[in-house]
């Protein structure tokens, strides 16, 4: 039989996202991840690689869906847990409108929406930042992988 006390222990838990090592170079980074690609997914990140900075993508490189792909064009898109979002990452850790990529000339921003876990560079909390290719960020338990063009 459970006691009051290990009854309320029970339903209250710490999330710990943790803190893991990055590479110090997202160049490397970014050749380490394409290379676990399938042919197909190469093809279209070279595409996105010589849109001469018109087009980026966000590849989910930890967490619930690895491994998928979002395109962003000059409209930019949202990040969050709201169904509305242009990219949806379905979890707790993530506010309904957690963040927003913005297309500023020939690069893209990241922007944090005032989400209640922050958004996170190299384990570092940023508000706004402009993204180069092979960055990556963290957004609740999502690791997500900044794929630009090679200009």
């Amino acid at each position: 039989m459970m006691t009051a006390e290990q009854s309320q222990n029970e339903l209250t838990t710490t999330l710990h996202l943790g803190v893991r090592e990055v590479s110090n170079s997202p160049a490397n980074y970014l050749e380490e991840q394409l290379a676990l690609l399938s042919p197909e997914d190469r093809a279209v990140v070279s595409e996105v690689q010589s849109s001469q900075g018109e087009k980026a993508m966000i590849l989910i490189a930890r967490g619930s869906h690895k491994g998928s792909r979002f395109l962003i064009t000059s409209e930019g898109a949202t990040i969050g847990r709201s169904a509305g979002s242009a990219i949806f990452l379905d979890d707790v850790t993530v506010s309904r409108k957690h963040a927003t990529i913005l297309k500023n000339g020939t690069s893209f921003v990241l922007q944090d929406a005032g989400s209640l876990n922050g958004t996170y560079i190299n384990n570092a909390s940023v508000t706004e930042h402009t993204l180069v290719s092979g960055d990556e960020f963290q957004i609740g338990k999502f690791h997500l992988l900044f794929i630009g063009s090679n200009k």
